[in-house]
């Protein structure tokens, strides 16, 4: 028996805490007429809270779970259940042929820059390719994180780094109803993943680093690869189960390996290879394929130029726009030959002595 390590979690909150925490969303004095309202709800938020209620709503696992008589969280179950429709969709030889083009910045103009960011002009760029390839894009523009109501990708919790069989695919860490970690987009954005056969990722660089939207939807991916189908033989979290399991021997599955990609990161200072580089390993580690040289872009745009001129120098920089648009042909010709066959035909079919 591996031990589990505790010591780090703090105590629950109390009461006024909590109290605190939970009326900091009605402090527009518009809600003061239903102050008792709040009060009642406050109660409810507090008993669930220290009863521990994630999952209020269950259904029984049913038959192919280890454990068909445990308690699954019907929202996770739904989720679970369109993703298996979503990579029927994808291994339908005579359904249509998917892109996901995903906007990585986490700027728009419904949100206080007032502007549309570069990183979507160029995906729009790209989007206009993949079309006129009769692929079908569909758009995942993560800046919504910043502009809409309740919109949320919450952190990854690390399960995997307790246990490979700890981290479910797709994850069960969300919605947390007892800590009110709820409106997770990541059950809908798994289902977009799976659909696809080719991804395209357009990205600026924030200080080095891949913006925090795109960085939230990346580590939330981690379940997909090595992740755990079936949170029952787990029976939920358990630490130590997950560590026995893994033990005994696990082969993390690769969920999405099989698609293929092509990156476009711009920046106006410093940081785009190793940006570029850092999601294109992550890629490939998933079991992606890229789409060549040319799918693997990196340029800045206004070199250390002012930021307020930076649309009119991505304007003028037409190069850069047919880089840009390159990266989606050759993604759009990628996906032609992966579903014909002929490019799972080169690749060769290695085991990995180290899975993991």
């Amino acid at each position: 028996m591996i031990e589990v390590r505790k010591g780090q979690a703090p105590a629950p909150l109390e009461r006024v805490e909590f109290n605190a925490r939970f009326r900091a969303s009605y402090v527009d004095p518009a809600y003061r007429a239903e102050d008792q309202s709040i009060a009642r709800l406050e109660e409810i938020a507090w008993v669930a809270y220290t009863e521990g209620r994630k999952a209020p709503i269950t259904q029984k696992a049913g038959p192919g779970y280890a454990n068909p008589d445990y308690d699954l969280s019907s929202e996770w179950a739904a989720t679970k259940e369109r993703i298996q429709e979503a990579q029927q969709r994808w291994a339908d030889p005579g359904g249509p042929s998917r892109v996901l083009l995903i906007c990585g910045s986490a700027r728009n103009d419904g949100s206080c820059p007032g502007e549309i960011s570069k990183s979507f002009r160029l995906l729009q760029m790209a989007r206009e390719i993949i079309e006129q390839a009769d692929i079908e894009a569909d758009v995942l523009d993560l800046s919504l994180l910043t502009s809409d109501y309740a919109r949320h990708i919450h952190p990854c919790k690390g399960c995997v780094s307790t246990a490979m069989p700890l981290c479910h695919w797709p994850c069960s860490c969300y919605p947390n109803h007892a800590l009110g970690q709820t409106n997770d987009w990541m059950a809908e954005i798994y289902e977009r993943w799976v659909a696809a056969h080719g991804v395209v990722i357009v990205s600026p660089v924030y200080w080095y680093q891949s913006p925090s939207p795109l960085k939230l939807m990346i580590d939330r991916l981690v379940c997909a690869d090595g992740g755990n189908p079936d949170p029952t033989s787990t029976l939920g979290k358990k630490a130590d189960k997950a560590k026995e399991i893994e033990m005994a021997g696990w082969d993390y599955p690769q969920h999405l390996a099989g698609r293929a990609y092509g990156l476009i990161v711009h920046g106006d200072v410093a940081g785009i290879e190793g940006s570029r580089r850092a999601l294109s390993d992550w890629l490939d580690w998933m079991g992606f394929i890229d789409a060549g040289a040319q799918a693997r872009l990196d340029r800045y745009i206004g070199y250390f130029e002012p930021y307020a001129t930076s649309h009119e120098a991505l304007d003028q920089n037409t190069t850069v726009q047919e880089e840009a648009r390159n990266v989606a042909r050759a993604v759009a010709q990628s996906v032609v030959e992966l579903r014909s066959g002929r490019l799972q035909a080169v690749q060769p079919k290695l085991s990995r002595p180290r899975p993991k």
